[in-house]
């Protein structure tokens, strides 16, 4: 008798307040190993909340989060091996060049040098960094920036890959590179959960979504029954609600 394939990500009950604002209630999410998983959400919906608890980045007040059944609170050290984060709003050590930052990385990974080292070319290479390898991350645009960061949570080969909005800033160019990169990583076994804004981006690259508001899950699922016989945006904007069919107001449009 078969045994059901353990969760890459396995989350209940996860529970987060600020003062008297309840950011994240008592979500229960299972990420199927193996899957691209999108997690949607209007702003505000708790997403990145969510995401800094499932990875050990913001403890929550209750409930539990496990990566490849091994506890992300229990076993910090273990569950974070297995992880590569690209967290929202993260500062990075700026002061670093682009390759030192990403052999930096390695080295708290524990890598040994050669690995590093060609682990770094690589990344450069695959992110069309190798010009910019020796400027300082602090002097690196917008999307550069989000670049080299993913670098950073691919560099220890992790089993789960974890990334809020990483195409913000990017360029069309290198989010479409990014894509082939994570879609190779998930044909391999690897497990990439995105949060992102773009609906049309999620329904293409993933194939499970959540779909989460006002700290809840709504829905979640594979990508073709969440949707329905509609689009993606279409059920999006059906359980969240907040659509307004207007012009705008008098003065703003041109006679």
């Amino acid at each position: 008798m078969s045994q059901t394939p353990i969760p890459a990500l396995d989350l209940h009950g996860l529970t987060k307040r600020f003062g008297a604002t309840t950011a994240v209630d008592a979500i229960d999410l299972v990420v199927p190993s193996g899957s691209f998983y999108g997690v949607v959400g209007p702003n505000g919906a708790g997403k990145t909340t969510l995401l800094s608890m499932a990875t050990g980045l913001l403890r929550p007040d209750a409930g539990t989060a496990a990566v490849h059944g091994v506890d992300v609170w229990s076993d910090p050290i273990a569950a974070k091996r297995q992880i590569g984060n690209l967290a929202d709003g993260v500062d990075l050590f700026d002061r670093l060049t682009g390759e030192q930052l990403i052999t930096y990385t390695g080295m708290l990974f524990s890598l040994d040098k050669t690995t590093i080292a060609e682990r770094t070319r690589d990344l450069l290479q695959l992110l069309d960094l190798e010009g910019s390898a020796g400027t300082l991350v602090s002097d690196y645009s917008a999307g550069m920036t989000k670049k080299i960061a993913l670098a950073c949570a691919l560099i220890h080969s992790p089993r789960v890959v974890v990334l809020d909005e990483p195409f913000e800033s990017v360029d069309p160019v290198s989010a479409a590179n990014i894509r082939d990169i994570l879609e190779g990583f998930v044909r391999s076994g690897g497990t990439v959960v995105v949060s992102s804004h773009s609906m049309d981006l999620v329904q293409r690259m993933c194939d499970h979504v959540a779909i989460v508001a006002r700290g809840r899950v709504l829905v979640a699922g594979t990508t073709d029954e969440v949707r329905g016989s509609g689009t993606l945006e279409d059920r999006f904007l059906e359980l969240v609600g907040g659509r307004r069919f207007s012009e705008g107001p008098e003065w703003l449009r041109r006679s």
